[in-house]
């Protein structure tokens, strides 16, 4: 990784020895602190006071054994994590991810990035994370419905709707967010709707929050290219993934008059050249959870299925990396230039590696990166805390009407600080310093805490 200004350099250096091993948390910050240089020399406080150094350092991290038993009678055991990043700006906010990958270092991650994302809104959110090694692929729902109730008997303690406020992530979705809600309602004996987002509609849900993270990165996309003059219109476009957010992401571009033409899952991706088929998809990976092979098998001859290589080898105008962390690398980047892509934008949480974010930057391709491009979700989490509140329901067209304007003003007040501080066009510097200095203006108010 490239040498950071010096004062940022020697915060890095205590991030290395404090956090050891934990290299995805290790490269989120020094994807930030790489931005901060014109900040720290703009505004001395920021380094006098310790803010950045502060932000290194979650308030709260949370480690805890959650024992349950599966459908054979054998007692299981999991690790559960909560990391309480900042609540500079509201109570932490961030979803939870039930996947064996979890461990404490990537929470870090997550609510490092969070924190900032959440700033981005312009919504009064802090930044957390949480999840566990628990893999809910293969399991009942009895079983799925075991561990969550476990999860949350230690989880509750430390939640609620103004103090720290979960949503769903990888590995949790609707169904998993019901099991975690009744067992909080269970424990507590309150209906307090707004400690968990994501829930179902009949019982204090959002609309357009299963929609909201793939709709938000194409809305901020669409932003991206009005900004060169351009729509949706005629490109073609691949999505890495094939769950929730590359789903709608999917959805969103097709209702654009974009095509998307291949789109991926753990075990290969499928091109379909005629444009995906988005019914049957979502029938293959929603409602029967198989793999997309199904999917070439059932479409006919305008579609295949590759289980080697790389959905990044298909030519495209638009990529759309939305699986998971660091599945884009320098030659997948490389790949996508030589084939003419210009613009790529993160629906996943960091799925570029550094290398490949430094290719795009050296050709110009228009790079979005999460924390800017993903917040649709997170923002239309914040819109169910607020109904929430007031005991409302909104309609699911004032809803999205409502995402596209935050994802506008996420795209907007990325580019502008990009402007303002020697960067013209670069959105990773512009998402880095607009979300931090929100936070950090916020940290001086309070004082040393």
């Amino acid at each position: 990784m490239p040498v950071l200004h010096e004062e940022l350099q020697e915060i890095y250096d205590e991030v290395l020895l404090r956090n050891a091993g934990e290299t995805e948390f290790h490269q989120a910050v020094h994807e930030v602190l790489d931005s901060l240089a014109p900040v720290v020399a703009k505004h001395p406080a920021y380094t006098d006071a310790a803010v950045i150094r502060r932000l290194c350092e979650p308030e709260r991290q949370i480690i805890f054994r959650v024992a349950w038993v599966d459908d054979s009678g054998q007692v299981q055991i999991n690790r559960g994590f909560r990391v309480e990043f900042n609540s500079a700006l509201g109570p932490y906010k961030g979803g939870l991810r039930f996947h064996p990958t979890v461990n404490v270092g990537i929470v870090k991650f997550l609510g490092f990035e969070q924190t900032f994302k959440n700033s981005l809104t312009g919504m009064p959110i802090g930044g957390g994370k949480g999840g566990s090694d628990f893999d809910p692929k293969g399991r009942s729902d009895a079983e799925v419905m075991r561990f969550c109730q476990a999860f949350m008997t230690e989880l509750y303690r430390h939640i609620g709707e103004h103090t720290d406020v979960p949503a769903g992530d990888i590995g949790v979705g609707g169904r998993e967010i019901g099991y975690l809600f009744g067992q909080y309602k269970r424990i507590t004996n309150r209906f307090e709707s707004g400690v968990l987002t994501g829930k179902g509609l009949a019982w204090g849900g959002s609309q357009v929050r299963t929609e909201a993270t793939g709709y938000g990165v194409v809305f901020f996309v669409d932003e991206l290219l009005r900004t060169r003059g351009e729509g949706f219109e005629g490109k073609k476009v691949i999505v890495s993934g094939s769950g929730n957010v590359a789903l709608y992401a999917i959805e969103k571009v097709q209702q654009l008059g974009g095509t998307v033409i291949a789109c991926s899952d753990s075990s290969g991706y499928i091109v379909d050249e005629a444009g995906i088929d988005l019914e049957l998809l979502k029938a293959v990976k929603e409602q029967r959870r198989a793999r997309i092979s199904c999917y070439a098998d059932e479409r006919g001859r305008s579609a295949r299925f590759v289980e080697d290589g790389s959905v990044w080898n298909v030519p495209c105008d638009i990529a759309l990396p939305c699986a998971t962390q660091n599945e884009l690398n320098g030659r997948d980047a490389a790949v996508l230039v030589r084939n003419g892509c210009t613009v790529v934008a993160e629906g996943a949480n960091m799925p570029c590696t550094p290398e490949a974010a430094r290719v795009f930057g050296e050709a110009k391709v228009g790079f979005a990166p999460g924390k800017a491009a993903n917040a649709g979700g997170v923002a239309t989490s914040a819109l169910e805390m607020q109904q929430n509140a007031s005991r409302d329901s909104w309609s699911f067209e004032y809803t999205e009407e409502r995402l596209a304007e935050i994802m506008r003003g996420v795209h907007d007040r990325t580019l502008a600080t990009a402007d303002e501080y020697g960067s013209p066009g670069n959105y990773v510097v512009g998402a880095n310093i607009a979300g931090f200095i929100q936070v950090a203006d916020a940290m001086l108010a309070l004082g040393v805490i």
